[in-house]
Order: structure tokens, then sequence, then C-alpha cells
């Protein structure tokens, strides 16, 4: 069944691709404060929803088709040293421009006592912290730990819609 953002999953990562960018648009047309954070709400809410997506759906599926299921090969496979090293190939680039673009960025944007709250709620004392729990637990509590705030002020589904 088709449905406006198409039936394949290429077409649903475009159609959420437009819909930061409607929500950009609208918090810059916003007429008052409040306009702009209720949209500045929806616009992260669709980023962490979107990311969320892909991480469980997608990411998957291209590990799985383009560097073998890490998880279910053997250690003795021929391939897996070539899968872990492109796996890892990715991932400390992305790391290595985290830690010294993006981090520090956000470090010199925000206040300290609002980067130990953020660091508090980014790993849960209680929760799990062995695999694959600790994974599950995590990303279920940081939305969870963002959820009241987000949902304080959105924009109404009428608007939305605009």
């Amino acid at each position: 069944m088709a449905t406006a953002a198409g039936n394949r999953v290429s077409d649903r990562i475009k159609h959420d691709h437009r819909e930061p960018e409607s929500y950009y648009n609208k918090i810059k047309s916003a007429t008052s404060d409040g306009e702009k954070v209720r949209w500045q709400n929806q616009f992260v809410w669709e980023l962490a929803r979107h990311s969320i997506a892909e991480e469980l759906v997608v990411y998957p599926a291209m590990r799985k088709k383009d560097r073998g299921e890490l998880q279910i090969m053997e250690a003795s496979d021929p391939s897996f040293i070539l899968a872990i090293d492109s796996l890892w190939e990715i991932l400390a680039q992305h790391i290595k421009e985290e830690e010294q673009d993006d981090l520090p960025l956000l470090e010199k944007h925000i206040e300290e006592g609002d980067s130990e709250k953020m660091a508090a709620s980014f790993s849960h004392p209680g929760a799990p912290d062995k695999p694959p729990y600790e994974t599950v637990a995590g990303l279920m509590a940081a939305p969870i730990d963002k959820l009241m705030d987000i949902f304080k002020e959105l924009p109404s589904a009428e608007k939305r819609n605009d």
C-alpha cells in the first residue's frame, strides 16, 4: 500500500528529510518567540525520531548488505577482519569529528550545570550495563528523558499539516 511518502524505504527517508526543512522554515517565519519555541521543539523531535528510525531500521540493513553482519560472523570467517576494519574506519572518522569539532563547540555554548545534567542523563546509573540490555535501555531512556520537555510546547496538529 503506497503512502504519500512512497512505499520504499528510500522514499520514506527522503520524505522524512523534508520535514525538518519544513519546520526550519516555520521557525524562520514565526512571528512570536512562543511560536518559534513550539516549532523548535517539533524540529528537534523530528530529528530525534528520524535518527532513531535510521539506527534501528536502515543502518543494520546497510551493515548487513555492505559489510556482512558482524554480529553473526564467526571470528574464523576470512572476511571477519575486513568487516571489522571497514566498520572501524567509519566509526573512527565519526569519533574524530565529534570529539574534535562537535563536542568542544557544544561545551562552549552550554552552561557547566547544563553539561553536568546532560552527562547524568546520558547514562543512567540504574540501567543495565551488559550488552544488549544497556543499548536497549539507552535507546529508550534518552528519548523518554526528553519527552516531557518536548511535549510542553508543540505546534497543534492543524499547524503541523499546513
